[in-house]
């Protein structure tokens, strides 16, 4: 399977990015298990429904609104893009569906390194580019990101 790049905006080095970091009391196979399976996701961000395939190209689908229309419920259409176990873990993203740019693909890449109180989890979102609409969706994550990553450090605290 051929992985389709094409809802992806961004390229070179002139993209804008977001960078968040936290550390989690956990080892990072673990902590990269967390974000790399249904299970894991599950396990400490909740969402109703998940659906992610280890393997480059397979789906990365994380459902927060069961109620709303296909399409229309989460990151529906999103892909694996790269990973190393227990090390990396790389996807497309899209914006929630209240913002213009909802078809349009982003990536983010996060990477689990040891330290001595458990994991630093560095993640970068990256491809946005320059805009009203951009600074939104830029924004939007700006803020989510925190939250997500203080969910999954809860979750071991």
């Amino acid at each position: 399977m051929k992985l389709d790049t094409s809802t992806i905006a961004g390229s070179g080095p002139n993209v804008r990015s977001l960078v968040k970091e936290a550390t989690v009391a956990a080892p990072p196979h673990e902590v990269w298990q967390a974000w790399t399976s249904n299970e894991g996701i599950a396990s400490w961000w909740g969402p109703p429904k998940s659906n992610i395939e280890l393997r480059i190209g397979g789906p990365f689908e994380i459902h927060f609104s069961l109620d709303e229309p296909e399409g229309l419920q989460g990151s529906e259409g999103c892909r694996v893009l790269a990973y190393v176990p227990g090390e990396l873990f790389a996807f497309t993203w899209n914006a929630p569906p209240h913002l213009p740019l909802r078809t349009t693909n982003t990536w983010v890449a996060l990477t689990f390194v040891e330290v001595s109180a458990g994991t630093e989890v560095r993640l970068v979102h990256t491809g946005f580019l320059d805009g009203p609409d951009w600074d939104d969706y830029m924004g939007y994550f700006d803020s989510a990101w925190s939250y997500v990553l203080g969910l999954l450090a809860n979750h071991w605290s």
